[in-house]
């Protein structure tokens, strides 16, 4: 059987400071081809060179990345601020209908890090621009020096719902994260169910209650170390075996419910 299609959501950069790009990082390539086992797609995410429809015909399964632009707060009802840092409209013309039209067929999504935010904002939540300001909360960016071994090292313990699909996915009720972000969660959206949690209440890992398929997200980076990570690979084959149920012509796979 051939490997079922994943799109994986593209950011913008410029090459040389003269040389716009579409790029996704090689970690994320890896991730879905190693350890969800599909054929990674690059996805330039602008309405003006792709369409929603035209993406769920030739993906089976949609990653949505991390990137260093966040999801714009006219989507959420608040005016932006410097807090709020910059931003990629283009992606989320393309991402945020992306994930309400994949909750409803069924497909599968996997939203990381920036994706995370987009599945609750696309879902009617909120964030916060800068949860370090925030009473209580710790710093959750990346180091801003060392080696990229360094910069993504597990940082912080993430406590999962028991019972729960990351609980029964990861085998434990506490796992060893990364932590690369600025943003995060600060009302959930009304079907978003949280999973997961730092200690200082930074919520880490969602799923969205009621989808038709495969519909998870987590706010660390497992696409680092997936292969070898205890964390990650789980959460990559499931999103794979999604994908390639899919891509069989089943539709969506058995749903993951909590217990």
């Amino acid at each position: 059987m051939k490997r079922p299609v994943i799109g994986i959501i593209g950011n913008q950069y410029v090459i040389e400071e003269r040389y716009p790009v579409h790029a996704v990082g090689r970690m994320n390539l890896d991730a879905v081809a190693h350890v969800a086992g599909g054929m990674p797609y690059v996805i330039a995410a602008d309405p003006a060179l792709v369409s929603v429809e035209e993406l769920m015909q030739v993906c089976d399964g949609f990653l949505l990345t991390g990137g260093r632009a966040n999801v714009h707060p006219d989507h959420y009802g608040e005016a932006p601020s410097a807090a709020h840092g910059a931003f990629d409209q283009a992606r989320d013309a393309i991402t945020l209908p992306l994930v309400r039209a994949c909750v409803e067929a069924g497909q599968p999504i996997l939203g990381l890090c920036r994706g995370f935010q987009e599945i609750n904002v696309a879902m009617g939540g909120t964030l916060d621009p800068e949860i370090r300001d925030l009473p209580g909360r710790d710093n959750h960016r990346m180091p801003p020096d060392g080696t990229l071994e360094e910069q993504f090292a597990l940082r912080h313990l993430v406590k999962l719902k028991e019972g729960g699909i990351f609980h029964r996915l990861m085998g434990a009720q506490e796992v060893m994260t990364n932590t690369l972000h600025g943003q995060g969660i600060r009302v959930p959206g009304p079907r978003i169910t949280v999973e997961g949690c730092a200690a200082d209440g930074t919520i880490e890992a969602i799923q969205v209650s009621g989808a038709a398929g495969f519909a998870l997200a987590v706010q660390w980076h497992p696409e680092w170390n997936a292969a070898a990570d205890p964390v990650s690979r789980p959460l990559f084959e499931a999103f794979g075996a999604a994908a390639r149920h899919w891509a069989a012509g089943h539709g969506p796979a058995p749903a993951l419910k909590s217990a």
